[in-house]
């Protein structure tokens, strides 16, 4: 566990040093006002630059609750330009340790490839939870000012139920970074896949029971509807599952060397 720790400062020393520290949680800041902002004043918009003939807006758009708002921001917002930023921000996560030869060294410390991993993961997710945390915040203020309020249990419940599915981008990102070489191939191939995980959720209840982003559709349920989905326990236990997995085989890659270049 000490190891853990250290690894973790030494993360987190890092990140202040890339200035990830500030501007990650800024996007984020950003991604979370623009969602409510925008749905409130864009009739006003569409409707001014409609000139004299003006344009029709649906009732149902200008009546949505506070928690439509607040799901539209995790749905529109986080689940797509904020994949886009969590993977850029983690995309040499392993992959410019390898590269600079950081590796190797730190695996001829006295350092456990848990550890190692562990400290990757810990501080990242702490990071990124945070700017989420903030963002998220940030949208509910708006959310409260310009729309209605949502129940405080519902946020933090639906918020909770969220980050399962970070934690999967997360790890998976780690993977990847693990596996390739190239930063651009890994953001590709991470990017892609996530966003496809995310598109799929409701298509087919068999899919959506090993797609840990199925998390973030019961996340978005909470808010608009107020209750949580039966199914939940199941799904947290796979996406727990997919987690674990990503991190069995980040470690096996490593553990066998396979980081080094042939």
């Amino acid at each position: 566990m000490n190891r853990i720790i250290v690894m973790t400062k030494k993360e987190f020393v890092q990140m202040v040093r890339e200035f990830k520290v500030i501007w990650l949680p800024i996007a984020f800041l950003l991604l979370g006002i623009t969602q409510p902002v925008v749905t409130y004043y864009l009739p006003s918009i569409l409707k001014t630059l409609g000139g004299s003939q003006g344009i029709t807006i649906d009732s149902s758009f200008t009546a949505q609750t506070g928690g439509d708002i607040l799901a539209s921001t995790l749905g529109s917002q986080f689940d797509q330009l904020g994949i886009m930023i969590i993977v850029i921000s983690m995309m040499g996560i392993i992959q410019a340790d390898k590269v600079n030869g950081m590796l190797g060294f730190i695996l001829t410390r006295p350092v456990r490839v848990l550890s190692y991993i562990g400290g990757k993961l810990v501080s990242n997710y702490l990071l990124i939870c945070f700017s989420l945390a903030l963002g998220y915040f940030a949208s509910y203020l708006y959310v409260y000012y310009l729309f209605t309020s949502v129940t405080f249990a519902d946020i933090v419940v639906a918020f909770l139920f969220y980050i399962v599915w970070v934690l999967f981008m997360i790890s998976f990102t780690t993977m990847i970074s693990t596996i390739f070489n190239n930063q651009g191939l890994i953001a590709l191939i991470s990017i892609v896949f996530l966003l496809i995980c995310r598109v799929i959720v409701g298509l087919n209840p068999v899919i959506d029971f090993a797609n840990p982003a199925v998390m973030s559709k019961f996340a978005m349920e909470v808010l608009i509807t107020g209750s949580v989905n039966s199914t939940i326990i199941g799904n947290l236990f796979t996406s727990f599952f997919c987690i674990l997995l990503t991190f069995l085989v980040t470690k096996y890659w490593i553990d066998h060397k396979r980081w080094k270049h042939k």
